[in-house]
């Protein structure tokens, strides 16, 4: 079906931060399948583990107890201080066993139309649950009539969200992004989490943090929220939680931990023997490759790089950046300069039609990362000079 506007090439193989299409091109992927590729293409401790797991199971069904996704569980567990876990094939599926668990805690207390506070320039998903807890019209249009049970605020507004506490009685959770990424890499204020958590708790309200995008190293940390002290009371995952094998997660912790009950809800595919293996194979290169750390250094390089570069440069509104989640916002749309990157070799992203985005896998290194500024600095100039 023609869902998707697809760029004119298609890749053979790969290798790092590296993809070659069918004519022998080499391009630098600063996408990473939109943060999916954690670990690059190709890596070989991946391929490694995903062939061996294919030799001996691939799926057995959620009927039975799978060994390697309790070992997956207890490991995410251990990294996010939460207590259980839902496992799923992807970000929206995560999000709407959260959306499902906030509904069914609300209904526990007689609140008979659960409402969820949501957030401006978000996005959740292309579910009908997750598109209508999205905030834009693009993604919402053409769907309607949307799901009751959702109010939206101003991200990054602490004040918008105390009002809506203080008018309506049908709250049970506050779900936001800890940094928006297809929003344009929006990064609240340091103390806005923790003034949601605090909100949150003075009205007994589950706050739940959608780190699908943000999650898994890509900030510098395990899960973008853990630059502070505060801690969700669910939390969901994908993208880069199998490096490009399809698996999503939906923790919770605490009384947020007990709501499901066996036929609440479930999965065909979820956690099935070979994403759970792709995981855990992540999570370990992520540890044992320090690339938590590397995510911060090359982050800061390249955006200390690109601030330099585009220092003063007419258009160029703003460069903003968390680990290797970058955006670079121009003061016009700029979808072309994505078409106009792959000519020259290099992957980019254009995400709410001004930002230009660029999440590399997280094993980018510092001449690689040189190479990306190399590409971007002049696609931008040229651009802009001619936009003029």
């Amino acid at each position: 079906m023609q869902t998707y506007s697809r760029l004119p090439v298609a890749f053979t193989h790969g290798e790092g931060v590296w993809l070659w299409d069918t004519s022998g091109k080499r391009y630098l992927d600063g996408v990473a399948g939109v943060a999916v590729n954690t670990l690059g293409h190709a890596h070989p401790k991946l391929t490694q583990v995903l062939c061996e797991q294919a030799k001996t199971l691939i799926h057995t069904s959620n009927l039975y107890e799978v060994a390697l996704q309790e070992k997956l569980a207890l490991k995410l567990c251990d990294l996010a201080g939460m207590d259980k876990v839902f496992f799923c094939n992807s970000g929206c599926e995560a999000n709407e066993a959260a959306i499902k668990l906030a509904r069914l805690f609300g209904h526990q207390q007689s609140i008979e139309v659960p409402t969820i506070v949501v957030m401006e320039k978000s996005f959740h998903g292309r579910t009908m649950a997750t598109l209508t807890a999205t905030g834009s019209r693009k993604v919402q249009a053409g769907f309607e009539p949307l799901l009751a049970g959702f109010v939206r605020v101003p991200f990054n507004d602490l004040e918008a969200v105390r009002q809506v506490g203080a008018h309506n009685q049908n709250i049970v959770a506050v779900l936001v992004e800890p940094v928006q990424g297809e929003g344009g890499i929006n990064i609240p204020d340091a103390a806005y989490l923790a003034g949601l958590r605090q909100i949150c708790d003075e009205h007994g309200w589950l706050f739940m943090l959608d780190e699908v995008q943000s999650g898994i190293g890509r900030t510098g940390t395990w899960f973008a929220h853990q630059h502070t002290a505060i801690k969700p009371d669910v939390m969901t995952l994908a993208k880069g939680l199998g490096s490009g094998m399809p698996i999503g997660a939906c923790l919770a912790r605490g009384p947020a931990a007990e709501i499901f009950k066996p036929g609440n809800h479930g999965s065909t595919f979820g956690g099935n023997p070979l994403a759970c293996s792709a995981a855990l194979t992540t999570l370990e290169t992520i540890e044992q490759e320090k690339l938590r750390e590397n995510a911060i250094r090359i982050g800061n390089l390249i955006v200390d790089s690109l601030k330099q570069a585009l220092a003063n440069v007419p258009g160029v509104v703003q460069i903003r950046g968390d680990g290797l989640m970058i955006g670079i916002e121009l003061d016009r749309a700029c979808g072309e300069l994505v078409r106009r990157a792959l000519a020259q070799g290099l992957l980019i992203n254009v995400t709410s039609d001004k930002v230009i985005r660029l999440l590399p896998p997280l094993i980018m290194n510092a001449q690689e990362a040189g190479q990306l500024v190399a590409g971007v600095v002049p696609l931008v100039r040229e651009f802009l000079a001619q936009a003029a």
